[in-house]
């Protein structure tokens, strides 16, 4: 089974920062591997054409869709409230520590870092708390994920990759940030810091404030549960 890692985009056209298409396009240039396609407000007939449309710029079969359909395709994200479907070949789920993951291959962990998407939600569990949630299947970390630091951060403490919507829709430069967040996941990966180390990492990170540009990243403005209203 292959499951999610390194940088996944989430998708929110009403923040990107140009046409949708295109913006994912760059982002996957710069070092996106996947894609979860949120716009759950869109009409069935609207979203499942821009899915389709997603699917000529994503590699293989790596766009995911938020909720129990995938609209033709083989992939699912699920709140922690969606029902399980059946029939697909990869399903996660939104996890904070309580909902029932039978059947469910890979979860997001959430907010890891303060998130102005979401001002007042948390309290943040900074990458080490994610970590301590011991999550039993592979984790992507959610929430307020926008500097080079917090990227590395989230891989050192053992995510399988990092979920970013904000920094990079609201990108002028898409294709760069998705390159500096992916990179420094990678050497990040390489490294797995002692949970004492990884503790004053994470003070430094959530010290600098979520709105703090580092490693030359945009904004953070990540995502959290909640969103699109049943969280994805």
């Amino acid at each position: 089974m292959v499951t999610p890692g390194g940088l996944v985009v989430l998708t929110d056209r009403r923040s990107a920062s140009g046409p949708l298409i295109e913006v994912v396009r760059q982002a996957v240039r710069g070092g996106a591997a996947w894609v979860i396609l949120r716009e759950r407000d869109l009409s069935y007939g609207d979203r499942a054409a821009l899915a389709t449309r997603l699917r000529s710029v994503v590699p293989g079969n790596q766009l995911i869709i938020a909720g129990p359909d995938p609209l033709g395709g083989t992939a699912v994200h699920l709140s922690g409230s969606d029902p399980l479907p059946s029939g697909t070949a990869l399903t996660g789920r939104s996890w904070h520590g309580t909902e029932d993951l039978s059947g469910v291959d890979y979860v997001t962990l959430s907010p890891v870092y303060p998130t102005s998407s979401k001002p007042g939600y948390g309290p943040a569990l900074g990458a080490t708390g994610a970590a301590e949630l011991r999550a039993p299947v592979p984790w992507l970390a959610l929430g307020g994920i926008g500097a080079a630091a917090q990227a590395a951060e989230c891989a050192a403490a053992g995510a399988a990759g990092i979920a970013v919507m904000g920094a990079l829709m609201r990108s002028r430069d898409p294709e760069r940030t998705a390159h500096e967040l992916s990179s420094a996941f990678a050497a990040g990966s390489h490294r797995s810091l002692p949970p004492a180390e990884t503790a004053v990492a994470s003070s430094r990170v959530s010290a600098a404030g979520s709105g703090r540009c580092l490693g030359s990243v945009e904004t953070a403005v990540g995502t959290s549960r909640g969103l699109s209203g049943g969280g994805w």
